[in-house]
């Protein structure tokens, strides 16, 4: 079992950061102008200074940042590129999300709510904060439910060093969650998962 990718959107519906560990597609760029700077911190291919000043999306090893595979039909063997660019990609994630949701909300019996659904390839968990934050996490279909990973990433990294830093911009209409602190707590963590192969 595998982890493929973590997103996490806030209440406005914008994927504020992305991550991913086990993609085989290469993936596609966003259009001009699609996501906001800071959701993802490499983009393959690109250098990270414009100018001879650094640029807010910048190029490290591991992580696929501001990018997209395309299609959520994972693992893919051939590596191929896929259809979708990656703001497209973040469009149809979130309306998975808010479809099945809604879905729940009106076959549900009182207070149940979605918190994973599963396809042939994939798994997607979903945990909710209070404040609106939605932490996406998409997995290997046969993986255990990762809700309580989740909560614990939101009640660990995500609160000592995104919420509770003063430095941290939280407008998504203008950055991502461009902190590397944060990143590097959350790949340590998903790693740490004992599903992480």
């Amino acid at each position: 079992m595998t982890i493929y990718s973590l997103y996490i959107f806030d209440r406005h519906c914008t994927c504020v950061y992305y991550q991913d560990w086990h993609r085989s597609k290469r993936p596609r760029p966003a259009s001009s102008g699609g996501i906001l700077p800071g959701v993802s911190n490499a983009i393959s291919g690109l250098s990270d200074t414009q100018g001879g000043q650094r640029s807010s999306i910048t190029p490290s090893g591991g992580t696929v940042v501001a990018v997209g595979n395309g299609e959520l039909d994972w693992p893919d063997t051939a590596g191929s590129m896929s259809a979708l660019s990656f703001d497209e990609e973040v469009k149809l994630v979130y309306g998975i999300i808010l479809s099945l949701k809604q879905m729940v909300k009106k076959m549900a019996v009182k207070d149940d709510t979605l918190v994973n659904y599963r396809t042939s390839t994939y798994k997607l968990h979903l945990y909710e904060t209070m404040t609106g934050y939605r932490f996406v996490i998409l997995t290997d279909p046969h993986a255990e439910s990762l809700r309580f990973a989740l909560r614990q990433l939101y009640t660990g990294p995500f609160l000592d060093y995104v919420v509770r830093n003063p430095l941290m911009v939280m407008d998504s209409k203008e950055q991502g969650i461009d902190n590397e602190l944060f990143r590097a707590a959350t790949d340590r963590f998903i790693r740490g998962l004992s599903m992480y192969n």
